[in-house]
């Protein structure tokens, strides 16, 4: 009976069938390492299934193993935020800072027990995540700033290690899956052979080439790329449950049918950690994969939820990594670069030399005190020094290798970018360009700063696009950016009627602040958000905060002498003087700051307050605002000193160490009660 012959349920059984067996074949080759057919056999059974569905179209959906390939490329990739942040992980370099971790770690356990943890190798690769809905592969995204990614669903498709449809039963109705894709090391050392037979580029190593096939807009590319992915964690999950143990959850993916590396092991302790870390360079060089490091996490769910996070990493988990290489090279020239703060760092321009796993032509000095420190001088023999994808750095120089006519690194007298003078304070390492807001140099990050979501807030005005108004002459100071005419933007390179349209608006939106963001948008050295809220509470008024003495700035809340000469030199500065009345000028105001009410509109003076977990009711931006208008201090850790902490949904150590201290822990539901008894709306 031909295929043209079947019935249509006919037809639908035997695609039901096909599915399964070719389903289970690929469990059984890419998650249990053991198949029971040859290629050839795989190979014909996916044929027979095509066969059918090109008989039967009204068959063919979109988990069938046939359709990881087919679909038309992009024009560019759409973003996805990711609905719990995807975070990196701190770093272990040594041995002291794996014990100063699981220290930390049983500290804030508050046990003296040996922490359980799930150990596996840190592949170098790309981070991203799968979502599964009702077991069905819908969404691809790359890890990106850890907020957003870029939407590669169309090419996580064509990774055969990848299920578009997950085995078994019990999982979760939502499944957000996290792992690495990679490039494993015969498949990428093909690729290359490949592309040096076709005259091509080929790629410096796997993660770049996972990387760029990865990030295709073809999907028929990708699918010809040898990628493959192994599972390390889950983000959301929904209507469902998990296991309470970080290795069973990855257990558990196995039998549904997602790859989780083999090498995974749970170990009790700080020394079976690194036990496991040193098996594991041995190994590392026969593994088919590379790596990196190791990654330690914390196995129970539960602990980890006590451990909590910090910034953008959480206190449960570390990566480990191996021993940085190393490589010799010429130190050809020494040039200067001029940060955003006037700052003047040394590069060295080195001789191309290839160290861990990239080439490396440049790296920073830091400063003349670390050129000092190295005795380095032009025409050296260095050692270039990369560990994991840290900024490359000199760590030493050969003296026994240096020529005669090496020349001694001196610090320029004259900015390099704007001609200014170059000051350097005795107690400081960094030397300074004192062109301010002349300096481009210092203009352009100047800009970006002011720009910026806790200065201005002036969307859609990114870094390349501040690059191109400073390099065309369009915008001197920040003042001029509210100068900018739309035909003028619009002619700039990527920009359209539409869009400079909305930067033009942004701007005009921008120009109504507070005068908190406006210190803070200037980029006083040392004044962050906090200072420029300490300094607009104490002064209220512009015009008091930049006429202010260094002996009486010092009367304000958190800022010392240092902090104090700073600000009273950035105002003293006649060009900064300009700008800011130039400002004004062109629209920038505030609401002024209203004298403090009496005792009583004040509840909380003199109190010190802290905000963790997830608020509902309210923003935490918000709920600060609303603490400091009643008087609070809120600062960022709980301490002796701590009158409350505001405990929102999922509060982690913040929680656990104030009721350690005894300090008083206030829900969101008390506060809103709060609230209305002090009258705040």
């Amino acid at each position: 009976m031909t295929q043209k012959t079947l019935s249509l349920k006919d037809a639908e059984q035997q695609v039901q069938a096909l599915r399964k067996q070719i389903n289970d074949h690929n469990y059984r080759y890419f998650v249990l390492d053991n198949p029971i057919i040859t290629d050839a056999s795989y190979d014909r059974l996916m044929q027979q299934l095509k066969s059918v569905e090109t008989d039967f179209p009204e068959l063919i959906t979109p988990e069938s193993p046939s359709q990881r390939v087919g679909a038309e490329p992009l024009t560019a990739f759409g973003q996805i935020r990711h609905e719990l942040p995807m975070l990196s992980l701190d770093n272990a370099f040594n041995e002291d800072d794996l014990n100063d971790f699981d220290r930390r770690v049983r500290e804030r356990l508050d046990t003296d027990s040996a922490v359980e943890y799930a150990c596996e190798p840190k592949l170098d690769g790309i981070a991203v995540s799968l979502l599964y809905e009702k077991g069905l592969l819908v969404r691809g995204a790359t890890r990106g700033d850890g907020t957003t990614g870029e939407d590669i669903t169309l090419n996580v498709r064509t990774i055969a290690s990848i299920p578009l449809q997950l085995l078994g039963e019990g999982w979760p109705d939502r499944l957000e899956v996290r792992g690495e894709i990679f490039m494993p090391r015969d498949g990428f050392e093909q690729l290359n052979k490949r592309a040096k037979a076709r005259d091509e580029k080929v790629f410096v190593n796997p993660r770049n080439a996972a990387a760029g096939s990865l990030r295709q807009l073809d999907p028929k590319v990708t699918a010809k790329r040898p990628l493959d992915m192994y599972c390390y964690g889950a983000g959301i999950v929904a209507g469902g449950e998990l296991p309470d143990r970080h290795a069973d959850i990855l257990e558990r993916f196995k039998t549904w049918g997602l790859r989780v590396n083999p090498e995974l092991r749970v170990v009790k302790g700080a020394a079976a950690c690194g036990e496991y870390f040193a098996r594991m360079s041995e190994k590392r060089e026969t593994l088919p994969y590379e790596i990196d490091g190791i990654v330690y996490k914390v196995n129970r769910l539960v602990q980890q939820q006590q451990l909590g996070f910090v910034a953008r990493a959480p206190r449960w988990a570390i990566a480990h990594k191996f021993p940085a290489q190393e490589e010799m090279t010429l130190l050809k020239d020494v040039e200067f670069q001029v940060g955003r703060t006037g700052a003047i760092t040394p590069v060295a321009r080195l001789e191309p030399v290839f160290v861990g796993g990239v080439t490396v032509s440049n790296a920073t000095l830091h400063n003349m005190d670390e050129v000092a420190r190295l005795d380095l001088k032009i025409g050296d023999t260095v050692v270039i020094h990369r560990a994991g994808d840290v900024i490359p750095k000199v760590v030493r120089a050969i003296p026994e290798r240096r020529p005669e006519d090496a020349r001694a690194i001196e610090l320029p007298e004259r900015c390099p970018v704007c001609d200014s003078d170059v000051e350097r304070d005795e107690d400081e390492a960094a030397a300074r360009c004192t062109g301010g807001l002349y300096c481009s140099a210092q203009r352009k990050q100047a800009i970006k700063h002011f720009a910026s979501r806790k200065a201005m807030d002036i969307d859609g005005l990114g870094d390349k696009l501040v690059d191109q108004f400073v390099e065309k002459g369009l915008v001197e100071t920040v003042a001029d950016l509210y100068k900018l005419e739309v035909d003028s933007v619009a002619s700039l390179e990527r920009m359209g009627k539409k869009s400079a349209t909305n930067l033009v608006n942004a701007l005009k939106v921008s120009q109504k602040t507070t005068l908190a963001r406006f210190i803070y948008g200037l980029g006083i050295r040392e004044v962050g958000e906090a200072t420029a809220q300490s300094l607009v509470a104490h002064y209220r008024e512009l015009e008091a905060i930049r006429s202010a003495t260094v002996d009486q700035l010092q009367e304000v809340d958190d800022v010392g002498p240092v902090v104090a000469a700073h600000i009273e030199t950035f105002f003293r500065q006649e060009h900064n003087r300009e700008v800011i009345d130039e400002l004004l000028k062109v629209g920038l105001h505030w609401e002024a700051e209203a004298e403090p009410e009496a005792d009583a509109a004040q509840p909380l003076a003199d109190e010190v307050w802290v905000l963790t977990g997830t608020l509902h009711n309210m923003t935490r931006d918000e709920g600060k605002a609303i603490l400091q208008k009643l008087g609070a201090k809120v600062t960022g850790s709980v301490s002796a000193k701590t009158t409350a902490l505001l405990a929102g949904e999922k509060a982690g150590s913040k929680l656990t160490k104030a009721q350690n201290l005894g300090v008083r822990v206030v829900t969101e539901d008390e506060f809103v009660d709060l609230m209305q008894e002090w009258g705040v709306s």
